[in-house]
């Protein structure tokens, strides 16, 4: 499984540092700092609302592993939009775009999870509200590192 792991993380980065090298105005160092940041603050959002206020959720076992494949795409993906295209490099403007980026992400995966159920889960709002929390903070996160690794 570590070896798995290993070649996943090792192929990521290496596809990640080919694509920022074709976009010349983005900033590789603060696109990786700014995205490892976000992974790790998303994770521990994720952490502390799933696995311990709001741990009656999702009761059963989770991967720590996949949870963690999660948060890194996710928070790579906020970085690159952050960087390439939206220039966004203060925290409160971040904060503002992850929790409107966040927040249209969360109810979209939300409305086709709740695709295959009888009816609305009576968690549906709660974890809306959750995971456009943590998004919102990540976004803070992931603009500040931008605007202090800036060339």
């Amino acid at each position: 499984m570590s070896y798995v792991l290993n070649f996943l993380v090792t192929s990521y980065f290496l596809l990640v540092l080919c694509i920022t090298k074709s976009y010349l105005i983005m900033n590789t160092k603060s696109f990786l700092l700014s995205g490892i940041a976000g992974t790790i603050v998303y994770f521990l959002f994720g952490w502390l609302f799933y696995g311990i206020l709001f741990s009656d959720i999702y009761p059963q076992e989770q991967s720590m592993l996949f949870i963690f494949l999660g948060s890194l795409f996710y928070a790579f993906t906020f970085a690159l939009i952050f960087n390439r295209w939206a220039q966004i490099s203060k925290f409160v403007t971040g904060l503002k775009a992850g929790f409107f980026i966040g927040l249209l992400l969360a109810l979209s995966m939300n409305f086709f999870m709740q695709a295959s159920t009888a009816g609305i889960d009576t968690d549906f709002a709660i974890t809306v509200a959750i995971d456009a929390v943590s998004a919102a903070i990540m976004g803070g996160v992931i603009a500040a590192v931008i605007g202090a690794t800036k060339a």
